[in-house]
């Protein structure tokens, strides 16, 4: 949904709070688990950031819990890929919206009984992540509750490393219409370790802007590396 929030102000605090939230963990030592060095579904929800963390205008989204299930990988008009067998899912989901853009962050983690799992469902989502398209062209779209722009969408998939973790992201630029500018800047990091598949993914909307978050590249890597950090 094409929404409204304050990005400009927000960005420069959310920066202030996640050079913070990036060097520390809940520990301070990675949590072995207690089946050997597999993580464990508690550990994974403890690892995820909460609004506090990430900055003073950022919380959890007032309305009822979505169902269990996967963001678009492919952006434009294309469903959620399929949650691959064998994980217990936790999740959580924050938010900050103003009248000049908003940011979002959603954080889910497919936690298997084994590394070897995690490890087939990271490829079934990374076939579903080789097949998008790169690039769409959308109409304008107005329903009962939803009303958005026409816009342009291009989707790169990139392989991604991080603290241990390895897999992939998918970095989504979208561009609104001329007569009502905006863009949507979308990175979904999905990253393998021992048994856990983490799926992150964090947006930004800019309203009356034409230009892309300067910021985009650093934040959502700062806010990936968070977590892994706090996991080990």
């Amino acid at each position: 949904m094409f929404v409204t929030g304050r990005a400009p102000r927000v960005l420069l605090a959310a920066a202030c709070a996640l050079a913070v939230v990036a060097g520390c963990s809940s520990s301070g030592e990675p949590d072995p688990g207690p089946d050997g060095g597999l993580v464990s579904v508690t550990t994974m929800r403890g690892a995820f950031l909460q609004a506090s963390e990430v900055g003073p205008t950022w919380a959890a989204p007032e309305e009822s819990a979505a169902p269990a299930q996967l963001v678009s990988f492919c952006g434009g008009t294309t469903t959620p890929p399929e949650i691959p067998p064998g994980a217990e899912l936790v999740s959580a989901s924050l938010a900050d919206e103003g009248q000049t853009g908003a940011q979002t962050l959603h954080q889910t983690a497919l936690v298997y009984p084994d590394a070897a799992s995690a490890q087939a469902g990271q490829s079934l989502l990374r076939t579903v992540a080789d097949q998008c398209p790169k690039s769409a062209e959308v109409p304008a779209t107005v329903t009962a509750d939803r009303n958005e722009p026409a816009y342009a969408e291009t989707v790169e998939v990139r392989d991604l490393d991080e603290g241990g973790w390895s897999g992939f992201v998918i970095v989504r630029h979208k561009k609104y219409e001329a007569a009502h500018p905006g863009t949507a800047d979308t990175a979904v990091a999905v990253l393998t370790s021992r048994n856990v598949v983490l799926v992150d993914t964090y947006a930004i909307y800019r309203l009356d802007n034409a230009s892309a978050s300067p910021n985009f590249e650093a934040d959502w890597q700062k806010l990936v590396g968070s977590v892994v950090q706090r996991v080990g």
